[in-house]
């Protein structure tokens, strides 16, 4: 009993042993036949905009924040004290070097000045008195008329009615100047401020502040640059590849694309400062638009390097995978090819390649997020390798038709 039971489990599990061997076989045999048919349904490969990597001869500007300052500007203050008769200008005007723009009271100095006139007028006369007296004495001591102590008396007299006539054309001379300075004159020509001094209140020389005067054009700009660049500059200006106080300059303000504005620098500090680790250069840059005005941020680019050839490709076409970066390249067979690459700066708004790619490679820098992996497929769509030109999604739609 017990050797026919275990005889019939045995064939019991032979049997299911059969039979899952055959579903398998079936279901192998369907799912190569369901694959085997999809194949002719399986989606187009998708379409990428490619660009040829630009080779060009290039070069390199740093970036800086700067601001932007007056080459002469003067805060204005009397040179005589009265009381402000009159604002002789248009607040917030331009005004040329010599232009009238305060009146002090001139009835005090011109009073000085008809006082100092007629000292020297006085003086003048005493001193014809003592030179005549002088001369008539020179003739009266060669006769013995008059003792020596006399002559000199009379000779010292002289001398010093000259003196004071000299003194009292000084002292006119200084009445006529306190008279003139009772007209402020703009002593730069630029554009003059609010004035901060109206008629009828006091001046004091030399401390009450009038307005300021800032000229126009040309214009500065001030601008920090880092160790790093200031030593890479110093090796360039040594080299003899260029002066270190004539380097060109682009500038752009807070509302404008890009730098539209050339100038040069013109001057760099004769130190580091230690606490910040940079030095101050200047640049100066022409206004004739006046579209600068001193205190403005400006967005300074300096030329960093001498002229190399460069390849640069689209900033749009570089992965990253960790700490590396790279593209892909289109290959013969219309594949996506990965290229590791080590890049430098951006140069015009694409970035500098410099490992990894090589002139004439085709750079997919559109529909890069469609490719899965290094070989895979692609259906290209030839475009520029600029930013403003980029390929559209239309672009890409239609290649992906194709």
């Amino acid at each position: 009993m017990n050797i026919r039971s275990v005889s019939i489990n045995s064939s019991i599990r032979l049997s299911l042993v059969a039979i899952g061997l055959a579903a398998a076989i079936a279901l192998a045999g369907s799912g190569c036949s369901s694959d085997a048919a999809a194949n002719p349904d399986a989606p187009p490969a998708p379409g990428v905009g490619v660009a040829t990597v630009v080779d060009t001869p290039v070069r390199q500007w740093d970036e800086f924040s700067g601001r932007i300052a007056a080459v002469e500007s003067v805060e204005l203050r009397p040179r005589v004290s009265g009381y402000v008769q009159r604002v002789a200008y248009d607040e917030g005007s331009e005004v040329e070097k010599g232009d009238l723009l305060f009146v002090i009271d001139q009835r005090p100095y011109r009073a000085a000045l008809d006082q100092a006139e007629a000292q020297l007028e006085r003086a003048r006369a005493e001193a014809r008195l003592s030179r005549n007296q002088h001369t008539r004495a020179q003739s009266l001591v060669e006769a013995r008329a008059i003792s020596r102590e006399e002559f000199e008396t009379r000779r010292a007299a002289s001398a010093e009615g000259a003196a004071g006539v000299r003194a009292a054309e000084a002292a006119v001379a200084a009445a006529r100047l306190d008279l003139q300075f009772t007209e402020v004159r703009a002593p730069v020509a630029g554009r003059a401020g609010r004035a901060l001094v109206t008629a009828g209140n006091l001046a004091q020389a030399d401390a009450t502040l009038l307005t300021t005067v800032v000229s126009q054009d040309p214009v500065h700009v001030h601008f920090d640059a880092d160790e790093r660049a200031f030593l890479r500059y110093q090796a360039l200006s040594r080299s003899g590849a260029r002066d270190a106080t004539s380097n060109p300059v682009r500038v752009g303000l807070m509302d404008e694309e890009g730098h539209p504005h050339a100038g040069t620098v013109d001057f760099v500090d004769n130190r580091v400062d230690s606490a910040t680790g940079t030095v101050r250069a200047r640049a100066v840059l022409p206004n004739p638009d006046r579209v600068f005005t001193p205190g403005l941020f400006a967005r300074v680019q300096l030329e960093g390097s001498a002229e190399f050839d460069a390849l640069l490709v689209d900033d749009k076409a570089v992965l990253t995978d960790q700490d590396r970066k790279y593209v892909y390249v289109l290959g013969d067979d219309n594949t996506a090819q990965r290229r590791d690459v080590t890049l430098g700066r951006v140069v015009d708004g694409l970035r500098v390649v410099e490992t990894g790619l090589e002139s004439g490679d085709q750079v997919i820098v559109a529909g890069v997020q469609k490719v899965f992996f290094p070989g895979m497929p692609v259906a290209p769509e030839q475009v520029a390798m600029t930013p403003e030109q980029a390929p559209d999604a239309a672009v890409i739609a239609a290649a992906a038709t194709r």
